[in-house]
């Protein structure tokens, strides 16, 4: 398992001092949209697959697009 890193973060409060922003690191924030993307995919993925829908390979749609050295 990997070992999380301490998160540095700072929050931006309203008058009756509610959190309403959070402040982060530019490349935490890189790495937390990287992986809401791959959950994303992940999450499509699966869809795709309990509906049943047809799918190609990687290198079958390369070859029907004309991309083989792709």
């Amino acid at each position: 398992m990997n070992a999380q890193p301490e998160l540095q973060v700072e929050y931006v409060v309203n008058d009756q001092g509610a959190k309403r922003a959070v402040i982060v690191e530019y490349e935490l924030w890189e790495e937390i949209i990287a992986r809401l993307e791959d959950l994303e995919d992940a999450l499509e993925m699966r869809r795709l697959r309990e509906q049943n829908e047809e799918s190609i390979s990687w290198e079958q749609a390369k070859a029907e697009l004309g991309l083989d050295n792709v």
